[in-house]
């Protein structure tokens, strides 16, 4: 039904359905016949979407459909399963799931873009806890579950909104612009769930300044973790190369060879015995910032951070079965313990230099607590909205 208003008529419903109707002869001229069940509003959707059609052969038989669409289509199998769930790809004009097994002599329609359409900076009314901030740079303290720019999501919303870069935009009007324009200000910055201090430029040259002071290793990043057992040693040195993992790329690794160099510095600053097993609160400081540099370090010493399942960590810590005290409930964090306490560097305009501090969030102060007497507690982290 046309909207309020609308003036299209029968005439032009009638001269548009014959349009796609041609449209869609043409397409499947080599071979396909054209279905003529396909209700009008399907037939309008795909003319919007520009369709395309692929013909599945006997060579393809036995293969599940994503793995088909993904190798014909050149995307990720994680893309085809967002077209097929929502309804995007119909097999012989009906929804099909991921997993259906192909017997080669299938109509493939895909009615959705191919390519997720660009990320992009929205300007956000969220709160910030901002730390420094003048004319030049402002550093913030970030909780943990706030993205800082758009990424990664299984909706447009969820690789688009509530980004630290939406809220700067809305609290400040304007950022540097080296960054991109999905990354305005950003000069560096910290995985999704890690909290803390992170740099931004206001203005191009105080962002060419501090990316310098990057780059050469100027700048010092202080961060507090816990991590599961104790450290063989009080202090020391990691420096394994890191790289993307070949077989899970949501991870990187320290295993492969050629990857890009990574100092980490740690020192033990208590040993904990707890009814969930032993741990060790550290400070590290870093050389270089790469890609889950901290995590993939320190899982690659056996001693992952307290809540990065991606890494190895539990994602529930349950009581040790020769504790004396029963029935102690799981500790769950919902977060990493990793937090960016300090952030020492020069000023890219007076040249002076500055030291910002800040303390662990609440709720890892509530789940140490909790980890060290065994006792419930909310301990959830204050994700940003």
């Amino acid at each position: 039904m046309a909207a309020s208003g609308s003036k299209v008529g029968s005439g032009a419903n009638r001269k548009r359905d014959a349009l796609v109707s041609d449209s869609l002869a043409r397409r499947f001229s080599a071979g396909y016949t054209v279905s003529t069940a396909l209700p009008p509003r399907t037939l309008e959707t795909m003319a919007l979407a520009e369709p395309k059609y692929l013909a599945t052969t006997q060579e393809n038989a036995g293969k599940r459909l994503d793995q088909f669409l993904a190798s014909h289509l050149s995307i990720s199998r994680a893309r085809v399963q967002q077209l097929i769930t929502s309804e995007k790809i119909l097999v012989n004009d009906a929804p099909a799931k991921p997993s259906l097994k192909l017997r080669g002599d299938e109509r493939v329609s895909v009615l959705g873009p191919i390519a997720r359409p660009p990320l992009r900076a929205i300007a956000e009314e969220i709160p910030l806890d901002i730390v420094y901030e003048d004319d030049d740079l402002a550093v913030i303290d970030k909780p943990a579950g706030m993205m800082v720019h758009a990424g990664a999501g299984a909706t447009d919303d969820a690789r688009n909104r509530g980004t630290l870069v939406n809220a700067l935009l809305h609290h400040f009007g304007s950022l540097s612009a080296v960054g991109g324009e999905t990354r305005p200000g950003i000069v560096h910055r910290l995985d999704k769930d890690t909290s803390g201090l992170i740099m931004v430029a206001k203005n191009d040259a105080a962002h060419q300044k501090l990316a310098r002071q990057f780059a050469r290793r100027e700048v010092k990043k202080t961060y507090v973790a816990l991590v599961h057992g104790w450290l063989k040693k009080d202090s020391g040195t990691i420096s394994s190369s890191i790289s993307r993992d070949r077989v899970r790329r949501t991870r990187m690794t320290t295993r492969l060879s050629g990857g890009r160099e990574a100092v980490s510095h740690y020192n033990a600053q208590r040993r904990l015995d707890t009814p969930f097993g032993k741990f060790t609160l550290i400070e590290v400081k870093i050389d270089t910032g790469r890609t889950h540099q901290i995590r993939v370090h320190l899982a690659s010493i056996g001693h992952p951070v307290v809540g990065d399942s991606l890494y190895g960590a539990a994602a529930e810590l349950r009581p040790l079965a020769n504790r004396s005290r029963p029935n102690i409930p799981p500790l769950s964090l919902g977060r990493n313990f990793l937090h960016a306490a300090q952030l020492q560097f020069v000023h890219p305009r007076t040249g002076q230099s500055l030291v910002l501090k800040s303390p662990i969030p609440s709720e890892l102060e509530r789940f140490l607590a909790a980890l060290l007497s065994g006792t419930p507690a909310q301990i959830s982290a204050k994700h940003a909205p």
